[in-house]
């Protein structure tokens, strides 16, 4: 059975045949590995549009999509896709968001549901069974609205 079996690498991230089409956001956020006195426990690590998506078919010719993320390790980072967002300036008029500021909103918005873990393990410490950041989704929004602390506009 070894033969068989195909192991992918640790930076290939499983994701639907559906986010491997679209050109959304991908926001990579970083958890445990902020040491100190801190106000935040995530991290952007990367916001982009740009993606390498890899096939990979199984005995039967299925077809598995992976995200290819150059250093991606479960252990720490987290995965979104986002679409792209907006916001008002002080013109009333509608600006597209960068990637960080997208990134930023949704590490504020998963914040609560960080894993309390050390950021250091053993080297035959097993990989940890729940992701770093466990956020289920608790609603499904067709327009969010969020006031950006400091500003007056709103997202869109």
């Amino acid at each position: 059975m070894g033969l068989l079996r195909r192991k992918v690498p640790a930076h290939f991230v499983p994701i639907s045949p559906d986010n491997a089409a679209s050109q959304d956001w991908i926001v990579v956020l970083e958890a445990g590995t902020i040491v100190g006195p801190s106000p935040s426990r995530l991290r952007v690590a990367q916001a982009t549009q740009e993606r390498k998506i890899v096939r990979k078919y199984n005995i039967f010719l299925k077809a598995r999509h992976f995200l290819v993320v150059e250093g991606f390790n479960p252990r720490t980072h987290a995965v979104y896709f986002c679409p792209q967002l907006y916001r008002y300036d002080d013109d009333k008029k509608v600006v597209p968001l960068q990637g960080e500021e997208i990134g930023a909103l949704i590490a504020q918005s998963v914040a609560g549901s960080v894993a309390d873990r050390r950021p250091w393990y053993e080297p035959a410490d097993p990989m940890p069974a729940e992701p770093i950041v466990g956020a289920p989704a608790k609603m499904d929004f067709d327009t969010v609205v969020v006031d950006m602390p400091g500003s007056r506009g709103a997202l869109r």
